[in-house]
């Protein structure tokens, strides 16, 4: 059998190619994420204006969505559609519809160890942004395929009514005194912290004194930081080891007996945002993308999270702090919260 002189094979073989040549036509210019000329602003503007839209991925608390996204919405007269869901969730859809080749996503933002996750699967893009001179060191890794936008740190929170200024201790080890007994806890599931504390007093030299500590002193581990936070501010935990500091501050405003400090370096981890390999608005996302890590910092600011733009005015100026690594999140996580379960959460009290 022929088809206008070609065998049935070749014709079937020259549909399939003019659909790759389809596709790869049909694929939105995303140049503009590795341009770096003097009129890359007004290129990015352009292109973005003639997509109008994009679709946005978050695990954003919803109350302070409209405070991040409206000014760009209002500023660019760019429509952003959101879906917000909880870490899980917004891994397994992107995961899901990159696996379905659904490519509806344009931008993901979440934490940085599931955005290193979707690095490792191929669904995002690297990007070139003039801005990343401006963020803090850690901020912004090798391949660019994501950048961290805002810190969560851990910080020390304790109940004003019950413990002085003037006693709280400066370092870890100062938590070996004996008048700590009794006073001290913890979340259940903050195993980034406590490998990063360890790994910051000598690695096992740091896990004998955490053994030593729960040993001698006891912790009181309560489910949730929120939770952990109230019991701070009802004298039920007097000093807790691992506090947001957003949550603090917000109780201290709120004119609960709580205040923060932090022994340092306080550890913090990240979450970042990164454009998806197939964006169908790449430029948009490209121009979401260094809005997030420019104008966006100063509302993260005024919601109390800390900002990686070191020109942004941060709650956390002057205190020395140590990221997490989310590389080491993904490959020691079992081996984290194993330990964390054996020499804190198993030995300690309720």
């Amino acid at each position: 059998m022929t088809t206008n002189g070609l065998s049935s094979k070749s014709w079937i073989f020259g549909l399939l190619a003019a659909a790759l040549v389809t596709e790869a036509w049909a694929q939105p210019d995303a140049s503009l994420l590795q341009y770096q000329g003097a009129d890359r602003d007004q290129k990015l503007l352009a292109a973005a204006r003639k997509e109008g839209a994009i679709t946005f991925y978050t695990t954003i608390a919803e109350k302070d969505l409209v405070t991040i996204v409206r000014p760009f919405e209002k500023k660019y007269r760019i429509k952003i559609d959101i879906w917000r869901a909880g870490t899980d969730k917004v891994l397994q859809r992107t995961l899901s519809e990159a696996a379905a080749r659904r490519f509806e996503v344009d931008v993901i933002h979440f934490g940085s160890p599931e955005m290193e996750a979707l690095h490792r699967e191929k669904i995002l893009q690297p990007v070139a942004s003039p801005y990343f001179k401006d963020l803090i060191p850690g901020a912004v890794p090798r391949h660019r395929e994501w950048v961290a936008t805002i810190l969560s740190v851990w910080v020390q929170a304790y109940n004003t009514n019950l413990i002085k200024k003037e006693d709280l201790p400066r370092g870890y080890r100062d938590l070996l005194d004996p008048k700590w007994k009794g006073k001290l806890g913890i979340e259940a599931k903050n195993q980034e912290w406590f490998w990063t504390v360890s790994e910051e007093l000598g690695g096992d030299a740091g896990i004998k004194f955490f053994r030593e500590l729960v040993a001698r002193n006891g912790m009181s581990v309560r489910q949730g930081h929120s939770l952990l936070t109230n019991m701070v501010a009802s004298g039920e935990v007097p000093l807790a080891l691992t506090v947001y500091n957003y949550l603090a501050e917000g109780a201290k405003q709120k004119g609960a007996p709580v205040d923060w400090f932090a022994i340092e370096p306080a550890v913090a981890r990240s979450n970042a945002i990164g454009i998806a390999r197939r964006a169908p608005h790449p430029n948009v996302a490209l121009l979401f993308y260094d809005y997030m890590i420019t104008e966006a910092q100063q509302y993260f600011v005024s919601l109390d999270y800390v900002p990686t733009n070191a020109s942004v005015p941060s709650p956390l100026k002057d205190i020395r702090f140590k990221l997490v690594d989310p590389v080491q999140v993904l490959d020691q996580m079992d081996k984290w919260t194993q330990l964390y379960q054996e020499v804190v959460i198993r030995r300690a009290g309720p």
